[in-house]
Protein backbone atom coordinates (compact mmCIF):
# COMPACT_ATOMS: atom_id res chain seq x y z
CA UNK A 1 0.00 0.00 0.00
CA UNK A 2 1.29 3.43 -0.90
CA UNK A 3 2.41 5.72 1.89
CA UNK A 4 0.18 8.45 0.48
CA UNK A 5 -2.99 7.95 2.47
CA UNK A 6 -6.06 10.12 2.78
CA UNK A 7 -7.30 10.32 6.31
CA UNK A 8 -10.52 8.52 7.09
CA UNK A 9 -12.97 11.40 7.34
CA UNK A 10 -16.43 10.45 8.53
CA UNK A 11 -16.10 7.08 6.82
CA UNK A 12 -14.94 8.36 3.43
CA UNK A 13 -12.93 5.92 1.33
CA UNK A 14 -9.28 6.24 0.42
CA UNK A 15 -9.35 7.67 -3.15
CA UNK A 16 -6.26 5.71 -4.21
CA UNK A 17 -6.99 2.37 -2.56
CA UNK A 18 -7.49 0.85 -6.02
CA UNK A 19 -3.94 1.74 -7.14
CA UNK A 20 -1.00 -0.60 -6.64
CA UNK A 21 2.55 0.58 -6.02
CA UNK A 22 3.31 -0.37 -9.63
CA UNK A 23 0.37 1.73 -10.86
CA UNK A 24 1.64 4.77 -9.00
CA UNK A 25 5.18 4.41 -10.24
CA UNK A 26 3.95 3.96 -13.83
CA UNK A 27 1.82 7.09 -13.42
CA UNK A 28 4.95 8.91 -12.29
CA UNK A 29 6.84 7.79 -15.40
CA UNK A 30 4.03 9.00 -17.65
CA UNK A 31 3.99 12.40 -15.94
CA UNK A 32 7.79 12.60 -16.25
CA UNK A 33 7.38 12.05 -19.99
CA UNK A 34 4.88 14.93 -20.27
CA UNK A 35 7.28 17.21 -18.40
CA UNK A 36 10.25 16.19 -20.57
CA UNK A 37 8.30 16.88 -23.77
CA UNK A 38 7.79 20.49 -22.65
CA UNK A 39 11.41 20.89 -21.54
CA UNK A 40 12.61 19.64 -24.92
CA UNK A 41 10.33 22.00 -26.87
CA UNK A 42 10.89 25.28 -24.99
CA UNK A 43 12.05 27.97 -27.34
CA UNK A 44 11.67 31.36 -28.97
CA UNK A 45 7.86 31.44 -28.87
CA UNK A 46 7.87 30.89 -25.10
CA UNK A 47 10.48 33.59 -24.56
CA UNK A 48 8.50 35.97 -26.76
CA UNK A 49 5.39 35.26 -24.71
CA UNK A 50 6.81 36.25 -21.33
CA UNK A 51 8.58 39.30 -22.76
CA UNK A 52 5.31 40.45 -24.35
CA UNK A 53 3.42 40.00 -21.06
CA UNK A 54 6.06 41.98 -19.14
CA UNK A 55 6.06 44.75 -21.75
CA UNK A 56 2.26 44.93 -21.71
CA UNK A 57 2.14 45.05 -17.92
CA UNK A 58 4.71 47.84 -17.70
CA UNK A 59 2.95 49.95 -20.32
CA UNK A 60 -0.40 49.36 -18.64
CA UNK A 61 0.98 50.40 -15.24
CA UNK A 62 2.68 53.51 -16.63
CA UNK A 63 -0.40 54.53 -18.61
CA UNK A 64 -2.71 53.94 -15.66
CA UNK A 65 -0.52 55.97 -13.32
CA UNK A 66 -0.46 58.78 -15.89
CA UNK A 67 -4.25 58.77 -16.10
CA UNK A 68 -4.49 58.85 -12.31
CA UNK A 69 -2.58 62.14 -12.25
CA UNK A 70 -5.97 63.56 -13.25
CA UNK A 71 -8.02 61.29 -10.99
CA UNK A 72 -9.97 64.21 -9.51
CA UNK A 73 -12.15 63.61 -12.58
CA UNK A 74 -14.26 60.48 -11.87
CA UNK A 75 -13.87 58.87 -15.33
CA UNK A 76 -10.07 59.16 -15.04
CA UNK A 77 -10.22 57.65 -11.53
CA UNK A 78 -12.25 54.66 -12.71
CA UNK A 79 -10.12 54.05 -15.81
CA UNK A 80 -6.82 54.52 -13.99
CA UNK A 81 -7.80 52.38 -11.01
CA UNK A 82 -9.02 49.56 -13.25
CA UNK A 83 -5.82 49.63 -15.31
CA UNK A 84 -3.58 49.78 -12.24
CA UNK A 85 -5.48 46.87 -10.65
CA UNK A 86 -5.01 44.73 -13.76
CA UNK A 87 -1.31 45.65 -14.01
CA UNK A 88 -0.73 44.72 -10.36
CA UNK A 89 -2.52 41.39 -10.86
CA UNK A 90 -0.39 40.62 -13.93
CA UNK A 91 2.78 41.58 -12.08
CA UNK A 92 1.85 39.36 -9.15
CA UNK A 93 0.34 36.34 -10.89
CA UNK A 94 1.56 35.67 -14.42
CA UNK A 95 4.88 37.48 -14.10
CA UNK A 96 6.29 37.56 -10.57
CA UNK A 97 4.96 34.26 -9.24
CA UNK A 98 6.11 32.32 -12.28
CA UNK A 99 9.49 34.01 -12.72
CA UNK A 100 10.27 33.36 -9.05
CA UNK A 101 9.46 29.69 -9.65
CA UNK A 102 12.37 29.63 -12.10
CA UNK A 103 10.04 28.97 -15.05
CA UNK A 104 12.03 31.30 -17.30
CA UNK A 105 15.57 30.74 -15.96
CA UNK A 106 16.35 28.60 -19.03
CA UNK A 107 16.33 31.81 -21.12
CA UNK A 108 19.49 32.94 -19.27
CA UNK A 109 18.17 36.49 -19.34
CA UNK A 110 19.38 38.24 -16.16
CA UNK A 111 16.39 40.58 -16.32
CA UNK A 112 13.89 37.69 -16.24
CA UNK A 113 15.56 35.36 -13.77
CA UNK A 114 14.43 34.00 -10.41
CA UNK A 115 17.69 35.13 -8.79
CA UNK A 116 17.24 38.81 -9.71
CA UNK A 117 13.50 39.46 -10.01
CA UNK A 118 11.68 41.57 -7.42
CA UNK A 119 7.94 42.06 -7.48
CA UNK A 120 5.21 44.47 -6.44
CA UNK A 121 4.46 42.70 -3.14
CA UNK A 122 5.21 43.32 0.54
CA UNK A 123 7.11 40.03 0.81
CA UNK A 124 10.74 40.11 -0.43
CA UNK A 125 11.24 37.66 -3.29
CA UNK A 126 13.94 35.63 -1.51
CA UNK A 127 11.79 35.00 1.55
CA UNK A 128 8.77 34.08 -0.57
CA UNK A 129 10.79 31.61 -2.63
CA UNK A 130 11.83 29.77 0.54
CA UNK A 131 8.35 29.51 2.07
CA UNK A 132 6.55 28.87 -1.22
CA UNK A 133 8.90 27.01 -3.54
CA UNK A 134 10.87 25.02 -0.99
CA UNK A 135 8.21 24.34 1.65
CA UNK A 136 4.73 24.61 0.13
CA UNK A 137 5.51 22.81 -3.12
CA UNK A 138 7.43 20.09 -1.31
CA UNK A 139 4.79 19.45 1.36
CA UNK A 140 1.61 20.33 -0.55
CA UNK A 141 -1.44 19.98 1.73
CA UNK A 142 0.41 18.04 4.43
CA UNK A 143 -1.07 19.30 7.69
CA UNK A 144 1.68 20.53 9.99
CA UNK A 145 4.23 20.76 7.16
CA UNK A 146 2.57 22.97 4.53
CA UNK A 147 2.09 26.35 6.17
CA UNK A 148 0.27 27.65 3.07
CA UNK A 149 -2.61 25.40 4.09
CA UNK A 150 -4.78 27.81 6.05
CA UNK A 151 -1.84 30.18 6.65
CA UNK A 152 -1.90 29.29 10.33
CA UNK A 153 -5.21 31.08 10.94
CA UNK A 154 -7.73 28.53 9.69
CA UNK A 155 -8.88 25.02 10.51
CA UNK A 156 -8.49 23.20 7.22
CA UNK A 157 -9.38 19.60 7.99
CA UNK A 158 -11.95 17.66 10.02
CA UNK A 159 -9.21 15.85 11.93
CA UNK A 160 -7.93 19.13 13.36
CA UNK A 161 -9.48 19.83 16.79
CA UNK A 162 -12.36 22.30 16.77
CA UNK A 163 -12.10 25.13 19.30
CA UNK A 164 -14.39 28.11 19.97
CA UNK A 165 -11.88 30.37 18.19
CA UNK A 166 -12.58 28.42 14.99
CA UNK A 167 -15.91 30.23 14.77
CA UNK A 168 -14.05 33.40 13.79
CA UNK A 169 -12.15 31.88 10.87
CA UNK A 170 -14.46 33.26 8.15
CA UNK A 171 -13.68 36.74 9.51
CA UNK A 172 -9.95 35.95 9.68
CA UNK A 173 -10.09 34.60 6.13
CA UNK A 174 -11.76 37.75 4.80
CA UNK A 175 -9.34 40.10 6.58
CA UNK A 176 -6.43 38.03 5.26
CA UNK A 177 -7.88 38.33 1.75
CA UNK A 178 -8.15 42.13 1.92
CA UNK A 179 -4.58 42.54 3.20
CA UNK A 180 -3.22 39.41 1.53
CA UNK A 181 0.23 40.75 0.62
CA UNK A 182 0.92 41.64 4.26
CA UNK A 183 -0.44 38.32 5.45
CA UNK A 184 1.96 36.56 3.07
CA UNK A 185 4.87 38.67 4.35
CA UNK A 186 4.02 37.75 7.96
CA UNK A 187 3.63 34.13 6.93
CA UNK A 188 7.02 34.13 5.17
CA UNK A 189 8.53 35.48 8.39
CA UNK A 190 6.76 32.72 10.39
CA UNK A 191 5.73 35.63 12.60
CA UNK A 192 3.13 33.73 14.61
CA UNK A 193 5.53 30.94 15.49
CA UNK A 194 8.33 33.36 16.33
CA UNK A 195 6.11 35.33 18.71
CA UNK A 196 4.74 32.16 20.30
CA UNK A 197 8.26 30.87 20.92
CA UNK A 198 9.46 34.31 22.09
CA UNK A 199 12.20 34.39 19.46
CA UNK A 200 11.70 37.98 18.33
CA UNK A 201 15.24 38.87 19.41
CA UNK A 202 16.79 36.16 17.27
CA UNK A 203 19.36 37.85 14.93
CA UNK A 204 18.22 35.95 11.86
CA UNK A 205 14.57 36.86 12.47
CA UNK A 206 15.47 40.51 12.99
CA UNK A 207 17.44 40.51 9.74
CA UNK A 208 14.53 39.05 7.81
CA UNK A 209 12.03 41.35 9.53
CA UNK A 210 14.15 44.34 8.55
CA UNK A 211 14.06 43.17 4.93
CA UNK A 212 10.26 42.96 5.05
CA UNK A 213 9.89 46.39 6.64
CA UNK A 214 12.22 47.91 4.04
CA UNK A 215 10.19 46.31 1.25
CA UNK A 216 6.91 47.57 2.74
CA UNK A 217 8.40 51.05 3.09
CA UNK A 218 9.41 51.08 -0.58
CA UNK A 219 6.00 49.87 -1.71
CA UNK A 220 4.16 52.35 0.51
CA UNK A 221 6.39 55.24 -0.62
CA UNK A 222 5.68 54.48 -4.27
CA UNK A 223 1.91 54.01 -3.93
CA UNK A 224 1.01 56.33 -1.08
CA UNK A 225 3.56 59.15 -1.24
CA UNK A 226 5.31 59.66 -4.60
CA UNK A 227 2.46 58.88 -6.99
CA UNK A 228 -0.17 60.90 -5.04
CA UNK A 229 2.31 63.77 -4.63
CA UNK A 230 2.74 63.94 -8.41
CA UNK A 231 -1.03 64.45 -8.62
CA UNK A 232 -1.06 67.55 -6.40
CA UNK A 233 -0.93 70.05 -9.31
CA UNK A 234 -4.25 68.70 -10.64
CA UNK A 235 -5.86 68.52 -7.20
CA UNK A 236 -5.81 64.72 -7.39
CA UNK A 237 -3.71 63.83 -4.35
CA UNK A 238 -6.47 62.11 -2.37
CA UNK A 239 -8.13 60.43 -5.38
CA UNK A 240 -4.76 59.02 -6.48
CA UNK A 241 -4.08 57.83 -2.95
CA UNK A 242 -7.47 56.11 -2.88
CA UNK A 243 -6.88 54.62 -6.34
CA UNK A 244 -3.59 53.01 -5.28
CA UNK A 245 -5.19 51.60 -2.15
CA UNK A 246 -8.11 50.25 -4.16
CA UNK A 247 -5.83 48.65 -6.75
CA UNK A 248 -3.83 46.93 -4.01
CA UNK A 249 -7.00 45.61 -2.36
CA UNK A 250 -8.37 44.38 -5.70
CA UNK A 251 -5.07 42.60 -6.39
CA UNK A 252 -5.10 41.08 -2.88
CA UNK A 253 -8.69 39.85 -3.13
CA UNK A 254 -8.09 38.37 -6.58
CA UNK A 255 -4.86 36.63 -5.59
CA UNK A 256 -6.43 35.23 -2.44
CA UNK A 257 -9.44 33.94 -4.38
CA UNK A 258 -7.22 32.19 -6.93
CA UNK A 259 -5.19 30.56 -4.15
CA UNK A 260 -8.33 29.42 -2.31
CA UNK A 261 -9.73 27.96 -5.55
CA UNK A 262 -6.55 25.98 -6.17
CA UNK A 263 -6.03 24.59 -2.68
CA UNK A 264 -9.14 24.69 -0.59
CA UNK A 265 -12.44 23.82 -2.36
CA UNK A 266 -14.46 20.73 -1.51
CA UNK A 267 -12.93 17.67 -3.15
CA UNK A 268 -9.30 18.67 -2.56
CA UNK A 269 -7.50 16.28 -0.24
CA UNK A 270 -5.28 16.99 2.76
CA UNK A 271 -2.69 14.60 4.16
CA UNK A 272 -1.18 13.55 7.47
CA UNK A 273 2.54 13.96 8.20
CA UNK A 274 3.00 10.21 8.39
CA UNK A 275 1.51 9.81 4.91
CA UNK A 276 4.72 11.12 3.31
CA UNK A 277 7.19 8.90 5.18
CA UNK A 278 9.25 7.17 2.52
CA UNK A 279 7.31 8.92 -0.24
CA UNK A 280 8.44 8.06 -3.79
CA UNK A 281 8.40 10.41 -6.79
CA UNK A 282 5.25 8.72 -8.06
CA UNK A 283 3.54 9.16 -4.69
CA UNK A 284 4.58 12.82 -4.60
CA UNK A 285 2.93 13.24 -7.99
CA UNK A 286 -0.28 11.62 -6.74
CA UNK A 287 -0.35 13.97 -3.74
CA UNK A 288 -0.09 16.98 -6.05
CA UNK A 289 -2.91 15.59 -8.19
CA UNK A 290 -5.26 15.05 -5.27
CA UNK A 291 -4.23 18.17 -3.35
CA UNK A 292 -5.00 20.71 -6.09
CA UNK A 293 -7.97 22.00 -8.07
CA UNK A 294 -8.36 23.82 -11.38
CA UNK A 295 -10.48 26.74 -12.54
CA UNK A 296 -12.09 26.33 -15.94
CA UNK A 297 -12.52 29.41 -18.09
CA UNK A 298 -11.27 31.59 -20.94
CA UNK A 299 -7.73 32.42 -22.03
CA UNK A 300 -8.14 35.83 -20.39
CA UNK A 301 -9.02 34.16 -17.08
CA UNK A 302 -5.99 31.88 -17.33
CA UNK A 303 -3.74 34.89 -17.97
CA UNK A 304 -5.15 36.85 -15.03
CA UNK A 305 -4.69 33.91 -12.69
CA UNK A 306 -1.08 33.51 -13.74
CA UNK A 307 -2.25 30.20 -15.24
CA UNK A 308 -2.83 29.02 -11.68
CA UNK A 309 -6.25 28.19 -13.04
CA UNK A 310 -4.23 25.12 -14.05
CA UNK A 311 -3.24 24.58 -10.43
CA UNK A 312 -3.04 20.80 -10.82
CA UNK A 313 -0.57 21.10 -13.70
CA UNK A 314 1.35 23.80 -11.83
CA UNK A 315 1.70 21.64 -8.74
CA UNK A 316 2.88 18.72 -10.84
CA UNK A 317 5.35 20.84 -12.83
CA UNK A 318 6.01 24.14 -10.97
CA UNK A 319 9.08 24.99 -13.07
CA UNK A 320 7.48 24.63 -16.52
CA UNK A 321 6.58 27.85 -18.41
CA UNK A 322 3.08 28.87 -17.38
CA UNK A 323 1.92 29.40 -20.98
CA UNK A 324 2.32 25.64 -21.58
CA UNK A 325 -0.07 24.47 -18.84
CA UNK A 326 -3.14 24.74 -21.09
CA UNK A 327 -1.35 22.57 -23.65
CA UNK A 328 -0.59 19.74 -21.22
CA UNK A 329 -3.82 19.93 -19.20
CA UNK A 330 -5.74 17.49 -21.50
CA UNK A 331 -2.86 15.01 -21.22
CA UNK A 332 -2.87 15.26 -17.43
CA UNK A 333 -6.64 14.92 -17.30
CA UNK A 334 -6.41 11.81 -19.46
CA UNK A 335 -4.10 10.27 -16.86
CA UNK A 336 -6.61 11.08 -14.13
CA UNK A 337 -9.22 9.18 -16.11
CA UNK A 338 -6.87 6.31 -16.89
CA UNK A 339 -6.06 5.78 -13.21
CA UNK A 340 -9.61 6.51 -12.00
CA UNK A 341 -8.76 9.66 -10.05
CA UNK A 342 -10.94 12.76 -9.67
CA UNK A 343 -9.82 15.79 -11.70
CA UNK A 344 -11.26 18.67 -9.67
CA UNK A 345 -12.08 21.51 -12.08
CA UNK A 346 -14.97 23.98 -11.96
CA UNK A 347 -15.70 27.56 -13.13
CA UNK A 348 -14.33 30.22 -10.80
CA UNK A 349 -17.64 31.23 -9.17
CA UNK A 350 -18.26 27.59 -8.21
CA UNK A 351 -14.72 27.10 -6.89
CA UNK A 352 -14.86 30.31 -4.84
CA UNK A 353 -18.24 29.32 -3.41
CA UNK A 354 -16.96 25.81 -2.66
CA UNK A 355 -13.83 27.13 -0.92
CA UNK A 356 -15.82 29.57 1.23
CA UNK A 357 -18.35 26.86 2.03
CA UNK A 358 -15.44 24.80 3.35
CA UNK A 359 -14.08 27.76 5.32
CA UNK A 360 -17.47 28.19 6.99
CA UNK A 361 -18.11 24.45 7.41
CA UNK A 362 -14.80 23.88 9.17
CA UNK A 363 -15.34 26.91 11.39
CA UNK A 364 -18.11 24.81 12.93
CA UNK A 365 -17.84 21.49 14.78
CA UNK A 366 -17.70 18.35 12.61
CA UNK A 367 -21.17 17.32 11.55
CA UNK A 368 -22.92 20.49 12.72
CA UNK A 369 -23.87 21.75 9.26
CA UNK A 370 -24.82 18.28 8.05
CA UNK A 371 -27.24 17.75 10.93
CA UNK A 372 -28.76 21.23 10.93
CA UNK A 373 -31.97 22.17 9.13
CA UNK A 374 -34.70 24.78 9.49
CA UNK A 375 -36.73 22.71 11.94
CA UNK A 376 -33.93 21.93 14.40
CA UNK A 377 -31.94 25.16 14.01
CA UNK A 378 -32.76 26.45 17.53
CA UNK A 379 -31.62 23.20 19.15
CA UNK A 380 -28.49 23.09 16.99
CA UNK A 381 -27.62 26.67 17.91
CA UNK A 382 -28.03 25.73 21.57
CA UNK A 383 -25.58 22.84 21.06
CA UNK A 384 -23.13 25.18 19.34
CA UNK A 385 -23.42 27.65 22.23
CA UNK A 386 -22.72 24.88 24.75
CA UNK A 387 -19.68 23.76 22.78
CA UNK A 388 -18.38 27.33 22.44
CA UNK A 389 -18.78 28.14 26.14
CA UNK A 390 -18.18 24.70 27.67
CA UNK A 391 -15.00 22.92 28.69
CA UNK A 392 -13.06 20.39 26.61
CA UNK A 393 -15.10 17.46 27.94
CA UNK A 394 -18.33 19.14 26.89
CA UNK A 395 -16.96 19.87 23.42
CA UNK A 396 -15.73 16.30 23.07
CA UNK A 397 -19.03 14.70 24.10
CA UNK A 398 -21.24 16.96 22.02
CA UNK A 399 -18.83 16.69 19.09
CA UNK A 400 -19.03 12.90 19.14
CA UNK A 401 -22.82 13.12 19.16
CA UNK A 402 -22.83 15.40 16.13
CA UNK A 403 -20.43 13.18 14.20
CA UNK A 404 -22.48 10.08 15.03
CA UNK A 405 -25.68 11.74 13.82
CA UNK A 406 -23.91 12.96 10.68
CA UNK A 407 -22.68 9.46 9.84
CA UNK A 408 -26.17 8.06 10.36
CA UNK A 409 -27.62 10.64 7.97
CA UNK A 410 -24.93 9.81 5.41
CA UNK A 411 -25.77 6.09 5.52
CA UNK A 412 -29.49 6.81 5.26
CA UNK A 413 -28.90 8.93 2.17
Amino acid sequence: MTTVQKKAVLGQANPIAHLTDADIEQLGHELDAIRQDVLDSRGASDAAYIRKVIDTQRKLELGSRAVLLFSAFPPAWVLGTLGLSVSKILDNMEIGHNILHGQWDWMRDPKIHSSTWEWDMASPAEQWKHSHNELHHTYTNVIGKDNDLGYGIMRVDEDQPWTPSSLAQPVFCFINAVFFEYGIAAYDLELGSVIAKKQTKDPDFRRRAKQVLNKIRKQATKDYVVHPALSIPTGSFLPTLAANFTANVVRNLWSNSVILCGHFPEGVETFEKRSIDGETKGEWYVRQMLGSANISGSKALHLMTGNLSHQIEHHLFPDLPSNRYAEIAPKVQALFEKYDLTYCARPMPQQVASAWHKVIRLSLPNGWMATTNKKNAPQQLAILYKMATGDRRTRRLLGRKLESESRALGKAA
